[in-house]
């Protein structure tokens, strides 16, 4: 089979002819129709991810059609459109994954090919508004955004959310979960473009975190503060988040895209009883309650570009400027 392929730091992403998988008992194998970039694929490519083994088979969305299964008792999914959990292994602790739990792209082979094994409990049959490309922007964004606001931070209707760095996919996620249930978000971004897009999305107002004054400028909006900031980059910004946090909020975040946490004022943080909590993707039950959230309320998904399979080194690229609103998907009837 046609798979995408890097094979090492800073290396190309190349089309290249591999093995097709061969399955055990309760693994299917899904003909990818469509796939996804996450800024996870790039670091990959960069040489800054934890566990690098090459060559790989990156990408952890995938969306298509069910080929095959490795036991008969499933037969039933064969010709089933299906998008793809992206986690092996989450355990059965909710608060927590397991040491062994894994994201498809890294160790395993991901979804950039013709063909990706998964095990048959990752499956979700594609909702009946969704392309699959739409479909194939979900599953880790998604997910991701999913789990931060409403699992940790239990953001609730009536709340007031912050969301840093508006264009990525997860922040965009955010915005199309919040702005569904009501709540009143505001974004931080690098360019004038993308704040508009974010306000013609529903967010309220936000900020250009390249002026000098941005915590200022939030802070003149009218309001005591944030319930809930969801951050991806900490770095120097992060220490200002105390500031917006109103009393009793929470910050939480999902990458340090911009280095590590600062030195802060912990005062600030003990005397307005804040939380500040971690987040990463997600389990099964959470992605089972995002895809109950995404039907009830008829979501799709902002899909910045969409680019042959083929073309995978030039979409990545993009990722280079990060000019992206949304989420670059890849199309894989084209090679």
């Amino acid at each position: 089979m046609k798979a995408i392929v890097l094979d090492g730091v800073h290396k190309p992403l190349v089309v290249k002819e591999v093995k097709k998988p061969v399955l055990a008992a309760n693994e299917v194998l899904v003909r990818i129709k469509a796939a996804a970039f996450n800024r996870r694929d790039w670091w990959i490519q960069q040489g800054q991810y934890a566990g690098l083994r090459f060559p790989v088979i990156p990408g952890s969305d995938g969306a298509g059609i069910v080929e095959e299964v490795g036991s008969i008792s499933e037969e039933r999914w064969i010709g089933q459109e299906v998008m793809i959990y992206p986690g092996n292994d989450w355990g059965d602790d909710e608060n927590v994954q397991d040491k062994e739990f894994t994201i498809l792209g890294l160790p395993e082979n991901g979804t950039l090919a013709e063909f990706v094994k998964v095990k048959v409990h990752n499956l979700h049959v594609v909702p009946s508004h969704l392309s699959f490309e739409e479909a194939a922007a979900f599953p880790l964004a998604g997910l991701t955004a999913f789990r931060a606001l409403f699992v940790r931070a239990k953001l609730k209707k009536g709340e007031r959310l912050l969301i840093t760095g508006a264009g990525s996919g997860v922040a965009t996620f955010a915005l199309k979960w919040a702005t569904h249930l009501g709540i009143d978000v505001y974004v931080t971004t690098g360019s004038r473009q993308k704040l508009k897009r974010a306000m013609e999305l529903g967010a309220r107002d936000g900020a250009l975190y390249t002026d000098p004054d941005w915590v200022k400028q939030l802070r003149q909006k009218g309001f005591s503060g944030f319930n809930v900031i969801l951050d991806s980059a900490l770095g120097e910004g992060f220490a200002h988040l105390p500031d917006l946090a109103s009393p009793g909020g929470r910050i939480v975040f999902f990458g340090g895209t911009s280095g590590n946490i600062p030195p802060m004022n912990g005062r600030k943080i003990f005397w307005k009883q804040l939380s500040v909590l971690g987040s990463t993707m997600g389990s099964q039950r959470d992605f089972k309650e995002m895809m109950g959230f995404v039907n009830q309320h008829k979501i799709k998904p902002v899909v910045d570009c969409v680019y042959p399979i083929g073309q995978a080194e030039t979409a990545l690229r993009k990722m280079d400027r990060s000019d992206q609103f949304g989420k670059i998907v890849l199309r894989a009837d084209t090679w």
